[in-house]
């Protein structure tokens, strides 16, 4: 396909292609390989191509607070103008302000990873109110029950508990 350099020419691209390395991070991330949606409206205009359009992926990691697995689709907005070679927008700019085209040809890649993975939450959870692990046992709150507690000693009288006397009926006094 070919869009040409008449401003105002478009194409629409649609296509589905496998992740490039993992987008993201350990705790959230879309896998490598897994299908990206790539849905784009190409345009010419008179400094390069402004690509325009949508990217779906699915991505998966593990909640922040329970550990548990998490699954979710991402869908994105990207849109990104690509310089002519030569163009007063390419001359004018820096490497890293402006994507370039490479004789006739665009790289989607660095505009799509940089949506998703902006799109992507810091703190992933499974569910908004997700209350975590218990901090003593290490056990998912959902899991355990609601009167569920341990009893930490204050260590400052932690030497007196070795003082209490035990009768011979395991009875250490406490009521």
């Amino acid at each position: 396909m070919e869009l040409g350099r008449s401003a105002g020419a478009t194409m629409q691209v649609a296509r589905e292609v496998g992740a490039p390395e993992a987008l993201g991070l350990d705790v959230f991330k879309v896998p490598e390989s897994s299908p990206l949606s790539i849905d784009l409206t190409l345009t010419a205009v008179s400094e390069g191509v402004l690509a325009n359009g949508e990217v779906e992926a699915s991505a998966e990691g593990e909640c922040a607070r329970c550990l548990a697995p998490i699954e979710d689709t991402l869908r994105v907005q990207v849109q990104e103008l690509y310089a002519y070679e030569g163009s007063a927008t390419e001359e004018t700019t820096d490497a890293d302000e402006i994507l370039r085209l490479q004789g006739d040809l665009l790289d989607l890649e660095p505009a799509v990873r940089d949506a998703l993975v902006l799109a992507m939450p810091v703190t992933p959870l499974c569910r908004p109110d997700c209350p975590g692990l218990c901090a003593e046992c290490g056990v998912p709150w959902d899991e355990l029950p609601d009167d569920h507690r341990h009893e930490t000693v204050d260590p400052r009288w932690a030497a007196l508990d070795k003082l209490r006397i035990v009768d011979a009926d395991g009875d250490d006094g406490r009521k």
